[in-house]
């Protein structure tokens, strides 16, 4: 009998030991608004040009930019390297700004925290003539070691956030968006 239960204990150590490390997809929100990140350069005069560094997670950071009142996203990877988003390209060359927040989503293995994909909202003036009316996309980025790049531009819909996140935890085989 005891050998039956010291081999049913360690079955159901087991077991529990593979469901902690099981990787779980979940999402983790930074700030993205100038109160909350750092002011590289700021100039008021020249069209309101603006860098900031934000928060990132996973040893990843975010700069946003401002130039001719449209803003942009960068990714810094850990190891210092620089992803342009380049959003007046691949979303809008409208007037734009970035949202408050930007949401990672991110795979966590037992205290592991690995980003793979962020999103965030990205607010155009998509038609000159009414310049005041903004569409509110989702930027969806895929993290991967070889690549950081915009996958998906989600357009306003009452299920935007949730067909963003499905897009953002399939994206690391995704090809880049090339372009609006």
């Amino acid at each position: 009998m005891k050998k039956s239960s010291i081999i049913a204990a360690t079955i159901a150590l087991c077991v529990f030991n593979a469901f902690s490390q099981t990787k779980k997809t979940e999402s983790v929100y930074t700030d993205l608004t100038s109160e909350k990140c750092i002011t590289i350069e700021s100039n008021p005069n020249e069209g309101g040009s603006y860098l900031g560094e934000c928060a990132g997670i996973g040893g990843y950071r975010l700069e946003v930019l401002e130039g001719d009142l449209r803003q942009t996203v960068n990714v810094v990877a850990p190891n210092r390297k620089k992803y342009e988003l380049e959003l007046w390209n691949k979303v809008s060359s409208g007037f734009s700004a970035v949202g408050d927040k930007a949401e990672w989503r991110i795979v966590r293995t037992g205290k592991t925290v690995k980003p793979m994909a962020l999103i965030f909202r990205f607010n155009a003036s998509d038609n000159p003539e009414y310049s005041e009316q903004n569409t509110s996309y989702l930027v969806v980025v895929k993290i991967t070691k070889a690549e950081v790049c915009v996958t998906n531009v989600v357009k306003p819909s009452a299920k935007a956030n949730i067909e963003a996140r499905k897009l953002a935890d399939v994206s690391a085989n995704k090809p880049c968006h090339s372009g609006n």
